[in-house]
């Protein structure tokens, strides 16, 4: 028995239009750019660990406030990370539960052996 007889197999229409339109496509595109710079994917994993302050971001990382700050805005843009004023400060944290799930999905997957 071939693997094609082992499953329902759909018409390349069918899949056509399963899919999502190209604006959303452009859009998941994008989010997923958010993960391809190192330094933000560092900082939304030291933010996955703990809510930090940017000084405090900067300090583990070894990086100037000014380039956490920038990083963080992109973040922000996307909606991946949130700030908390507390005082003259703010404090971030990952924006929900859905990005701690990104990472955590990731990260098993290129420590797989």
């Amino acid at each position: 028995m071939s693997k094609d007889n082992d499953r329902n197999i759909m018409s390349t229409e069918s899949i056509r239009n399963m899919l999502p339109d190209d604006d959303t496509i452009y859009e998941l595109a994008n989010f997923f750019k958010m993960f391809g710079d190192s330094s933000r994917a560092k900082i939304l994993r030291c933010l996955q660990i703990q809510d930090l302050y940017v000084c405090e971001i900067a300090e583990i990382l070894d990086m100037s406030v000014s380039a956490v700050s920038h990083q963080l805005r992109i973040l922000r843009s996307a909606k991946l990370v949130k700030g908390t004023k507390e005082g003259k400060e703010v404090k971030y944290s990952l924006d929900d539960d859905h990005v701690t799930k990104i990472m955590e999905y990731g990260l098993t997957h290129v420590n797989e052996k």
